[in-house]
């Protein structure tokens, strides 16, 4: 069974993606400064992160524990701009990112998955998108610390890659992640289509989150990519199309019909065979359904 240190793994991605590794015969080193929920799967681990020498223990041997790994799953972070004071979150997150690149380096790692953003494509969209469906293809557009920070994260992984051409560091942008009952709110947004405007109406149910980190996992790509994780269709009930004639009209929309994601989802579709399984529509209550 190939062993994978997930870190952040007591957060909402990160219980999606230790079940579901667990459930795809893997063994899962869970990491955290916040105990795991009773029944988790995996075997936990307290540390942190932003201590190099605490990383590279983590991902070489823990007494008698286990000793080597196979591969990373780095989630753990700030998750969010404005959670922390913006010198803490960078700190905090781009000092733990370039401990795990630099650890699994140490360690004869070669096979890292690590939590990018959807920000750093240049939420909260202030500034008007160059294109829709926004994708992998144009300059990072950090516009908060936080997003800074990922965009910081992503030029190391370029930068180490090619120091070291057989290490494969793939960066996930996730969008905004959601559980079941997070979608009791959804019906709620579409009285304001401005409520979710900050990312294009985007979201991923963790689920789909988690299927991308196995695929990105197994894939076997070598060096630095970047892939937007996003659900196949938008928060809300109008067309795609329209809501971007009305938000942003002087902003060219390609290729998509009906509520289809403007979080392009075709890089990751064609490299990892990523396929979202889940639409919101589909996990509420019936008496809250909308058409």
């Amino acid at each position: 069974m190939p062993r994978i240190v997930v870190t952040g793994s007591s957060g909402k991605l990160g219980r999606a993606v230790v079940t579901d590794l667990a459930a795809h015969g893997y063994d899962v080193v869970t990491v955290d400064r916040v105990p795991p929920s009773d029944g988790q799967p995996g075997s936990f681990t307290r540390a942190d992160l932003t201590d190099l020498g605490q990383v590279i223990e983590l991902f070489t041997a823990i007494d008698d524990r286990y000793a080597g790994i196979d591969g990373v799953v780095h989630l753990a972070a700030i998750p969010a701009p404005g959670m922390a004071p913006n010198g803490a979150t960078f700190h905090n997150n781009v000092t733990s990112t370039y401990n795990v690149f630099q650890a699994a380096r140490v360690a004869g790692v070669r096979n890292v998955v690590w939590a990018s953003s959807e920000t750093v494509l240049g939420l909260p969209f202030d500034v008007p998108p160059p294109y829709a469906p926004v994708d992998e293809e144009y300059a990072a557009r950090p516009e908060s610390t936080y997003s800074l920070g990922k965009a910081v994260e992503e030029e190391m992984a370029r930068h180490l890659t090619r120091w070291d051409p057989a290490l494969k560091l793939v960066g996930l942008r996730f969008s905004n992640v959601m559980e079941d009952e997070d979608y009791l709110a959804f019906p709620g947004f579409q009285e304001d289509e401005s409520l979710r405007r900050w990312n294009l109406w985007g979201y991923i149910d963790a689920r789909d989150g988690a299927q991308a980190v196995r695929l990105a996992l197994e894939s076997d790509l070598t060096g630095f990519e970047t892939f937007i994780i996003a659900a196949a269709d938008t928060v809300m009930d109008a067309p795609s199309r329209d809501l971007m004639a009305r938000t942003y009209p002087d902003v060219e929309v390609r290729d998509v019909e009906g509520r289809d994601t403007l979080l392009g989802i075709g890089k990751a579709r064609r490299m990892l065979g990523y396929a979202p399984e889940y639409r919101w529509r589909d996990r509420l209550p019936a008496t809250t359904g909308t058409p």
